[in-house]
């Protein structure tokens, strides 16, 4: 029911955090992963983790962005092992910034990489999920996806829509056997959330704040990636799922 073997997963910002830990997890399930990142060097230590561990995988280093070129990285990713089954959607970026220091700029760049390029991977991958009728994505939420938190407007608006995203993803393309989900993780050790982590004491309040008592560590994410990636989730789709030791349950 959890066996990946014959499923290929292209998972974003493989080159560290989640996303590494997602291909990571995948491979071991025993899917074929494509790692996409900007970082050729983090690229390499995720892809040398998957095959020193018996797992295959490929780097793919590209930037990414809301035009053309979603074609192309579509197209590298296809060729690497066949059509694309399994897409994680973990890239992201939190600037972090006071809702009256907030740009153009500084707007665009969060929105487009945190809720924009989901939906157009995942558009342009769905054909060929749709020819052989069968397929998962997996979107990243937030606890700001129902919270609002101090700087970060933007990013909790990228996040909000993520959730909206996921079930009109499921609306959209269920029928055709591809599910779509969420996975709102909690407090993790990232480089998104090394501001966090780098202050004993806001880590510790933090973790404080959870049902269980700590903060999360990223193999806590394994279970649900595969689940959600596997026909385990066969007749679940359009949900977010809070992966946060009990943080919004209290």
């Amino acid at each position: 029911m959890f066996d990946l073997q014959g499923k290929v997963a292209l998972v974003t910002g493989a080159t560290s955090g989640i996303g590494r830990q997602q291909a990571i997890a995948l491979s071991g399930a025993g899917a074929k992963v494509v790692a996409l990142g900007r970082r050729a060097d983090r690229l390499d230590e995720t892809v040398g983790q998957i095959t020193a561990a018996g797992g295959q995988a490929v780097a793919l280093c590209a930037a990414l962005s809301v035009d053309d070129s979603v074609s192309s990285v579509v197209e590298q990713a296809n060729a690497a092992y066949g059509n694309i089954d399994i897409l994680c959607n973990t890239a992201g970026v939190n600037l972090r910034q006071h809702a009256d220091d907030v740009t153009f700029e500084s707007w665009r760049q969060t929105l487009d990489l945190n809720l924009a390029l989901p939906f157009f991977l995942a558009q342009q991958l769905v054909p060929g999920m749709r020819q052989k009728g069968w397929g998962r994505i997996i979107n990243i939420a937030s606890l700001q996806s129902t919270r609002a938190f101090t700087n970060g407007i933007a990013y909790g608006a990228s996040k909000g829509g993520i959730s909206q995203l996921t079930r009109a993803m499921a609306e959209a393309w269920s029928a055709d056997g591809i599910n779509c989900n969420a996975i709102a993780p909690g407090f993790f050790p990232t480089e998104l959330t090394a501001a966090v982590f780098d202050d004993a004491a806001t880590a510790q309040r933090l973790a404080d704040s959870t049902a269980i008592g700590r903060n999360g560590e990223l193999q806590d994410l394994d279970g649900v990636t595969v689940f959600l990636a596997s026909n385990a989730s066969n007749y679940i789709t359009g949900q977010t799922i809070p992966v946060d030791g009990g943080f919004t349950a209290k």
